[in-house]
C-alpha cells in the first residue's frame, strides 16, 4: 500500500553493482546496449538468451559475462539485485516480472515501463559527481534534458562536450521498446513531453548520408569530438565488435542499432550485407553512422563501404579515429618510435598466415628492417610470423610485446622476444583482441621486467 498523500513518484537511488548479480534477459539489440554499463559498473552479469548478437557473444567468450543459453526460468533470479528484460515477448517478460516481484529484485523492462518497478536514467557524470535524468518513462525526453544538463556543465567550466574525461555521458534506458519510441529528431524543449533528443536526426527525410566514424581504440573517450557529434545525430548506428560498448549505451534510445560484429574466424555479417544495410538506409532517408573500432581505413574495410555508397549515390563523411596500432602501444608504455632507437614503424596485418598464397606482406623484407614493427590482428598466426622473421634475419632476442585489449580496464602487457613470445602468449592464455609490438622500442621506456606479463593498473 502507497503511503498517505504519497505521489507514486520514482525515488531516486544510486545502485552499487560491483561484484553483485544483475541478470539481464534477452541477447539482441537492446541488451547490446544495456550489458556494457553494467559491466562498468562492475556487476556480475548473467545474460539469459537462446542466442547472442556477436558483441555480447564476443562478452561472453573473453569470460566478462556469464551466459545461460537458453530461456529464462524463475531460478535465474536467486542471488539476483537486478534483472533486466531486454525482450519483446510480452508474455515472457511478464514471466520474468512475476518472479522479480515474487523475490522482490527490482525489474527494469524495455517492452512495457508501466510494468516496470524501476528505471534507469540517462546519465551525465563530472568527475565524481553524477546526474541522473528520470523522464516519466519518457526516454527520449529523459536524453534531451540529461544533454542540456552536459552542454550546461560545458558551458559553465568550458569543457568538451564529447564523452572525453571529465564530463562523459550514458545513453537512457528508461523503459520503453527502443524501436518503437521512434519518431524523427528535432530541436525543441528538451522538457515537452515526448520531446526527442539529439540535434539532427533526419528519418524519413530526403537528407540520407553515411558517416564512416573511427570509434578509437577500446577506451570510448578517445573518440574524437566529431565522430560523438555524428553518433548524436545518428537514426542508425551500425557497429563493429571493437566498438567501446559505452559509446552504445549514449545513443539514443530511438536509434537503430545494427550488430556488425565480426568474431575472429567465428559468426558474422558478410561485407555485403553490411553494405546493403548502409546503403538501404541512407536511400530511405536515414542519417547512418558506421561506427568501427580504430580508424575506418586501417584494416577497415571503410574504403569497399565507401565506395559502395558513391556507386548508389550515397553521400559519405569519413571521420578519422585514433588507430589502435599507435595508441595502444602508448598506453601501454611502448612508443613506436623513440630518438636514437627507432626512426621508422610499419603496421601490419597478420591475419592471413606468411606462408598463405593470399598474403600480400613481404615477410622477408620486414625482417631486414631495424624500425619497430606492429602486427594487428596476428595472435592466432604469431608462431609463424616470428618464424618466418627470425628465419629472414631478424635476430631471435628482439623484444616483443602483446597487449591485450589495449586502453581498456582489461588491459594486459606480456612483454617477450621474437623467439619465445608465441609460446608466452600462449602460456599466458592472452586473446584477441591483440596488438604484437616488434623491436627495441619495447624497452624504450622501462627496463626488462622479471616478470614476462605485466598487468598494467592504468587500464
Amino acid at each position: 500500500m502507497s503511503a498517505p498523500g504519497g505521489s507514486g513518484n520514482p525515488y531516486p537511488l544510486g545502485l552499487r553493482l560491483a561484484g553483485r548479480r544483475v541478470v539481464v534477459v534477452g541477447g539482441g539489440a537492446v541488451a547490446t546496449r544495456r550489458v556494457p554499463a553494467l559491466l562498468d559498473a562492475g556487476a556480475d552479469v548473467l545474460l539469459v538468451a537462446p542466442e547472442l548478437t556477436p558483441a555480447l557473444r564476443a562478452h561472453a567468450d573473453a569470460g566478462r559475462l556469464h551466459w545461460a543459453a537458453r530461456r529464462f526460468v524463475p531460478e535465474d533470479l536467486d542471488g539476483a539485485w537486478l534483472v533486466q528484460v531486454a525482450i519483446d515477448d510480452r508474455m515472457a517478460a511478464a514471466a520474468v516480472s512475476a518472479a522479480a516481484a515474487e523475490r522482490r529484485v527490482f525489474c527494469v523492462r524495455a517492452d512495457d515501463r508501466a510494468a516496470a518497478s524501476a528505471w534507469t536514467p540517462a546519465v551525465t557524470r563530472h568527475g565524481p559527481v553524477t546526474v541522473a535524468v528520470l523522464g516519466g518513462g519518457d526516454p527520449r525526453r529523459a536524453v534531451a534534458v540529461r544533454d542540456a544538463v552536459r552542454e550546461l556543465l560545458a558551458a559553465r567550466i568550458g569543457l568538451p562536450t564529447a564523452p572525453g574525461s571529465p564530463v562523459s555521458t550514458s545513453g537512457s534506458t528508461a523503459p520503453g521498446d527502443p524501436a518503437a519510441s521512434g519518431g524523427p529528431a528535432v530541436p525543441g524543449d528538451p522538457l515537452a513531453a515526448g520531446g526527442p533528443a539529439g540535434s539532427g536526426g533526419s528519418a524519413g527525410t530526403a537528407g540520407g548520408r553515411v558517416a564512416l566514424v573511427g570509434a578509437g581504440p577500446g577506451d570510448p573517450e578517445l573518440i574524437t569530438l566529431k565522430g560523438w557529434r555524428l553518433l548524436t545525430e545518428a537514426d542508425v548506428v551500425v557497429a563493429d565488435r571493437l566498438v567501446p560498448g559505452l559509446l552504445l549505451d549514449e545513443l539514443r534510445p530511438d536509434v537503430e542499432l545494427v550488430d556488425a560484429s565480426k568474431i575472429p574466424y567465428g559468426p558474422s555479417r558478410s561485407q555485403e550485407e553490411i553494405n546493403r544495410i548502409l546503403v538501404d538506409r541512407a536511400l530511405a532517408g536515414k542519417v547512418v553512422v558506421r561506427l568501427k573500432g580504430g580508424d575506418p581505413y586501417v584494416f577497415g574495410r571503410g574504403g569497399e563501404e565507401l565506395l559502395a555508397c558513391a556507386a548508389a549515390g550515397v553521400p559519405v563523411t569519413v571521420v578519422p579515429g585514433v588507430t589502435s596500432a599507435v595508441a595502444v602501444p602508448a598506453v601501454a608504455g611502448v612508443p613506436v618510435t623513440h630518438r636514437a632507437v627507432a626512426h621508422e614503424f610499419t603496421v601490419v596485418s597478420g591475419h592471413v598466415a606468411p606462408d598463405s598464397p593470399a598474403s600480400l606482406v613481404r615477410w622477408d623484407a620486414l625482417a631486414g628492417l631495424r624500425g619497430t614493427l606492429v602486427v594487428l590482428m596476428g595472435l592466432k598466426n604469431l608462431a609463424a610470423i616470428s618464424a618466418t622473421l627470425v628465419a629472414h634475419g631478424r635476430p631471435a632476442q628482439t623484444p616483443a610485446a602483446v597487449i591485450q585489449e589495449g586502453t581498456t580496464s582489461g588491459q594486459r602487457i606480456l612483454r617477450s622476444t621474437l623467439d619465445a613470445v608465441a609460446a608466452d602468449v600462449a602460456a599466458a592464455a592472452l586473446r584477441p583482441p591483440a596488438i604484437v609490438v616488434i623491436g627495441d622500442v619495447v624497452h624504450a621506456l622501462t627496463p626488462p621486467p622479471p616478470s614476462a606479463l605485466a598487468e598494467d593498473a592504468e587500464g
